[in-house]
């Protein structure tokens, strides 16, 4: 079922609103990592110095290029680690006109949505963005010591970040934010799993940065599904 939430959500990726939400994703995600690249290239070419002279070699040049490949490469690597908290920060910016659009495709007829106050959204995008930077931090330390089973740990830990954000948001635009709260604790181990359906993805270069709206979308339909079968349970 979690599976099937997804695919509905690739499948409207065509939907011009989606269309919209991807492109302003794409280009705030490549210009964050761009700024990012470049005050880090910065900040190593200010503490190396032009060239400089080795025992038994001489003078050594073209530390500038060795530099600008060098840090090329470890941003491509870190890209993997830092599109987590990049993209889930973007999310709550995208979800209201990713969820509209998924309302109106797939569940017609509900009352309109209020709209969250700015400011709301931007404290609790900054939040989960500190919790996002600050577990990853934590656990890109541990990456190390446990191995091949790195990648398990990072779709486990993020899957459990992600799914917790992505439902609550989607959730309280419906239910507010202690119903959310109330209906993730029902389900903790089906948004979690969803959580990591979007982490695998976030693993992927370019891939990455099209997750915040299918996360946005997917934990949409989740949230309508989820809501209507703990009805179903509270009348039984």
């Amino acid at each position: 079922m979690i599976l099937t939430d997804f695919l509905k959500a690739v499948g409207q990726l065509t939907d011009g609103r989606f269309l919209r939400v991807v492109a302003f994703g794409v280009a705030l995600s490549f210009g964050l990592l761009i700024a990012v690249y470049a005050g880090f290239v910065q900040f190593l070419e200010w503490l190396t110095p032009d060239t400089f002279s080795l025992p038994w070699i001489g003078e050594v040049n073209g530390i500038d290029s060795l530099i600008g490949w060098g840090s090329l490469i470890l941003m491509i690597g870190l890209s993997v680690f830092l599109m987590v908290p990049v993209a889930a920060a973007f999310t709550g910016l995208f979800l209201d006109q990713v969820a509209d659009a998924v309302e109106d495709e797939h569940y017609p007829g509900l009352p309109p949505v209020p709209r969250m106050p700015w400011m709301d959204i931007a404290v609790d995008g900054v939040n989960f963005f500190g919790v996002l930077i600050a577990v990853n931090a934590l656990a890109l330390a541990l990456y190390f010591v446990v191995g091949p089973f790195a990648p398990l740990m990072f779709w486990a830990v993020n899957g459990y970040l992600l799914g917790r954000e992505y439902f609550q948001m989607a959730a309280m635009r419906r239910i507010g934010r202690q119903g959310a709260k109330a209906l993730r604790a029902k389900f903790r181990g089906r948004i979690w799993v969803a959580g990591m359906l979007m982490a695998a993805p976030l693993s992927l270069p370019l891939v990455n940065l099209f997750v915040p709206v299918l996360g946005a979308a997917t934990f949409t339909h989740l949230f309508h599904r989820l809501s209507a079968a703990a009805r179903t349970r509270d009348l039984s």
